[in-house]
């Protein structure tokens, strides 16, 4: 929780503080649904295109972006380690975080993409934090297709597809979420609805904490991969999406997805915007 905000914007980028957010009554369904003008954002979004929902579950108000697209369903990508990290924990195949894996090069080997810290044995948490890919396919192979299609479908997330055998479903296009799905997941977890263990909550709160904003904590995951996966040099999709957790009010539930023309054009793009429009909200406010 030593992080603070400077550290989550992206240098070069100037806040909208000396800006207006315009939040304007939407004509969406909801009197309680914001939307977010577009505009003062255009100098860095023009060449992308973002969907964004934020839920406020102390007051049921919603956020939204203009021009997102809620409801078309994409592939999750790394953000399905959040419903993965507490699907291994509930069914003990990772008992905690503390679950301990050996990286076996011969049956994982690495890709020219991997970083070096996924080039070494690890346990579920540093899995998590740094993404490490291998370890979850190594968890999916154990956890299998009927478990995963019968607890995705209990908590309405996406499509829940999971083939059997399947070792990176979320990446491949099998499996599919909208924003809306990632926001209803995220809330119904975070609340309580789903059922799962407290300790397995705390977990996910310990190694998906990102950055403070006083009283205020930023819980997220990233998720990127190539829209043709045979050019990692062409366009990129990705995610961030994840929660705010509020020490006198109920969190702050959202999703951000964003289409760009390469990898570099969203990597860091996707947490800083999500982060400005939480903030620019007054999301991030002590309560």
């Amino acid at each position: 929780m030593t992080a603070l905000l400077s550290s989550l914007l992206r240098p070069g980028i100037p806040s909208l503080a000396a800006a207006t957010l315009v939040l304007a009554s939407a004509s969406y369904a909801a009197a309680d649904t914001h939307q977010i003008e577009l505009a003062p954002y255009s100098a860095e979004t023009d060449h992308l295109t973002l969907s964004f929902l934020a839920r406020d579950l102390e007051t049921g108000e919603e956020y939204v972006l203009e021009g997102s697209d809620l409801d078309t369903r994409h592939t999750p990508f790394s953000t399905f380690k959040i419903p993965n990290l507490v699907i291994a924990l509930e069914t003990g195949v990772a008992p905690s975080l503390d679950a301990w894996r050996e990286w076996d090069a011969a049956k994982r080997p690495a890709a020219s993409h991997w970083p070096d810290v996924w080039q070494e044995s690890q346990d579920l948490g540093t899995a998590f934090a740094r993404s490490s890919v291998w370890y979850f396919q190594d968890l999916a192979l154990e956890i299998g297709g009927a478990t995963y299609r019968q607890q995705l479908s209990d908590w309405g997330y996406g499509n829940a597809e999971a083939p059997d055998g399947s070792d990176d479903f979320w990446l491949t296009g099998e499996l599919l979420i909208s924003v809306n799905e990632q926001v209803d997941f995220l809330e119904a977890l975070v609340s309580g609805d789903l059922g799962v263990a407290k300790a397995s909550l705390d977990a996910l709160d310990s190694t998906s904490e990102e950055g403070s904003f006083g009283s205020v904590t930023l819980h997220g995951k990233t998720g990127s991969g190539p829209d043709n996966p045979e050019d990692t040099s062409g366009s990129f999709s990705g995610w961030y999406a994840g929660y705010l957790s509020r020490e006198d009010a109920a969190p702050v539930v959202f999703a951000l997805h964003v289409a760009g023309p390469s990898f570099s054009s969203i990597r860091d793009f996707r947490k800083d915007f999500a982060t400005r429009l939480l903030q620019d909200a007054g999301l991030t406010n002590d309560i």
